[in-house]
């Protein structure tokens, strides 16, 4: 039963700390280093838990998947839905709302589109931060320092469209932070295109990405602009929401 009791103590905790250091989480819970290592481990596998690249952890994408993320994730998800309904029924494609964890971004709820041929919903799944369009866009608010630290090995090598080294990397994203918008041009998955801008509090801090995904075939290059006015029309009338 101590183990049982463990495992969730250290939910509670990843709950209510951001970040936690394996010796944070043996000192909490009274037990060595190396359980509790292997407590972290095993909850990291089944995704209830993620470990950043500075090797702290905090919440996976089960808590979200599941609806058990801090009090804050769920303001974000209750005060973004009524404008990703507004963006999907604008553009009738599946629109997402995301929040970055490290490097990867985990996806709060997502509204589909009414099409046959469609995007599905993502929530509750996390990934690669750097290949996504609300990814990008999250990672372009970043300082050189954040951005360092969360590639301390600099940019993946699968970095689209980017020089293998840091200083190509934040150029990429410099880009990305004047346009206002990431694209994810079939980056993250083959054959879907999508746009994402950040969402911003009242002090003007990235919150989150709403993003709007399609079939390629769908959505030519030619048509990114206009997906672009649509979702940063989206964030700017969630930004009041936000206090932004």
């Amino acid at each position: 039963m101590d183990s049982v009791d463990n495992v969730l103590q250290l939910l509670v905790l990843l709950r209510r700390h951001e970040r936690l250091r394996v010796s944070d989480v043996a000192q909490r819970l009274g037990v060595a280093r190396s359980t509790a290592h292997r407590l972290l481990t095993m909850l990291r596998y089944r995704e209830f838990a993620t470990q950043y690249p500075d090797r702290t952890y905090g919440p996976g994408a089960m808590f979200y998947g599941l609806g058990l993320a801090e009090r804050t994730n769920r303001d974000i998800r209750e005060v973004a839905r009524p404008h990703l309904e507004w963006l999907n029924e604008r553009l009738d494609e599946t629109v997402h709302l995301m929040v970055l964890s490290g490097a990867a971004v985990t996806f709060l709820d997502s509204v589909e589109a009414a099409q046959a041929l469609r995007v599905g919903s993502r929530t509750g799944m996390t990934m690669p931060a750097h290949l996504t369009s609300g990814g990008k866009a999250l990672l372009a608010e970043l300082s050189a320092e954040e951005l360092a630290e969360r590639y301390p090995d600099g940019p993946p090598p699968d970095t689209p469209y980017a020089p293998d080294d840091m200083a190509g990397f934040r150029r990429a994203l410099a880009a990305v932070w004047r346009r206002g918008y990431g694209v994810n041009n079939s980056e993250s998955e083959p054959g879907i295109v999508a746009v994402g801008a950040c969402v911003h509090d009242a002090q003007q801090r990235a919150v989150g990405a709403i993003t709007a995904s399609a079939p390629s075939i769908r959505l030519p290059r030619h048509r990114i602009p206009e997906i672009a006015t649509a979702v940063t029309e989206a964030v700017a009338r969630a930004r009041a929401d936000f206090g932004g």
